[in-house]
């Protein structure tokens, strides 16, 4: 028998797992594969807006409810990531066992942050904890490369080249800290939607990340501003044309970059400082270009049981 977590009288405690989102700092995309996935260059970076994710044990089926941001639009069955990462561990790990998942959203959903993706393997951390099934960190992101092309990301945290899918990752070095407000839109965009858009569009040359890279290497947050790049961006700005203004508003009062993360619609905007990212939040907000503004910072950690000292 698998082993539990076990609190008092012996019942399985519930586990939390807390999971970032990302942004993408680099997005070239390649022409589209014959399985329906486009090859991908990109460069992630983790910050610190989250979901936390609790595990409980349950009867014999497996559902997830979900508070916070964008708590309506989430399903609560296998059409939620969590729940099928949930069924998928189960599958691997040969535990037939129900759970109960609750998730607390702040990453915003169809947001370009992959909030389903760290959903997806803050499910599969914190059912691998509470069965006590012991899969390896290695196994673990394999299993969550065949549940989404950013869910290995969501997993590893940090910042990392991915290429493939965007699910084989290289970490990537890091100097200091970088400091981003976050633009939410009043609603989504599914990423179906905004790779079909950029397909129809003329094909543009690939673009290398090294930029970037060497930006992050530098800890040179002017430079990254200025590197900044997404072959989305302009699939997603003729989807959401007012997604322009909120761009022109942050560069207006500040920024030292802008770009759409993945396929948006948030708007992430680079600022020089911890106080530099408060004053253009606040330019944002007053501007009354985007729903609500967040102030978060990057690089952090990826998916981690929460109390356990990881």
């Amino acid at each position: 028998m698998l082993a539990e977590r076990r609190g008092l009288a012996g019942v399985p405690e519930p586990v939390t797992v807390r999971v970032p989102g990302k942004v993408n700092l680099h997005l070239s995309v390649g022409a589209r594969r014959a399985d329906g996935y486009h090859d991908v260059t990109t460069v992630f970076q983790a910050v610190s807006l989250y979901d936390d994710l609790t595990a409980t044990p349950g009867p014999d089926d497996i559902s997830c409810t979900v508070s916070g941001e964008g708590a309506g639009e989430l399903p609560s069955d296998s059409g939620n990531l969590a729940v099928a990462a949930a069924l998928r561990l189960a599958l691997v790990a040969g535990v037939e066992r129900g759970v109960r998942l609750h998730v607390v959203k702040g990453i915003p959903v169809a947001g370009g942050m992959a909030g389903g993706s760290a959903d997806a393997a803050a499910a599969l951390l914190a059912c691998d904890a509470l069965w006590g099934a012991g899969l390896p960190r290695e196994e673990l992101a394999s299993l969550a490369a065949t549940l989404g092309s950013d869910v290995p990301f969501a997993l590893q945290g940090g910042s990392a080249l991915g290429v493939g899918r965007g699910e084989r990752l290289s970490p990537v070095l890091v100097r200091g800290q970088f400091h981003w407000v976050l633009a939410f839109a009043d609603r989504g965009l599914a990423t179906a939607s905004v790779y079909e858009e950029h397909d129809r569009g003329d094909p543009q040359p690939e673009r290398e990340p090294d930029g970037v890279l060497a930006a992050l290497r530098a800890g040179d947050a002017v430079a990254l501003g200025r590197a900044l790049h997404n072959d989305l961006q302009a699939a997603a700005l003729r989807l959401r044309p007012g997604l322009r203004r909120t761009l022109d508003a942050g560069i207006e009062r500040g920024a030292l970059g802008a770009v759409v993360s993945g396929s948006g619609p948030t708007c992430a905007f680079l600022a020089r400082s911890r106080s530099d990212a408060v004053a253009l939040a606040a330019g944002l907000a007053g501007a009354g270009a985007c729903r609500s503004v967040r102030t978060a910072y990057g690089p952090v950690p990826g998916a981690r049981v929460q109390g356990d000292g990881s």
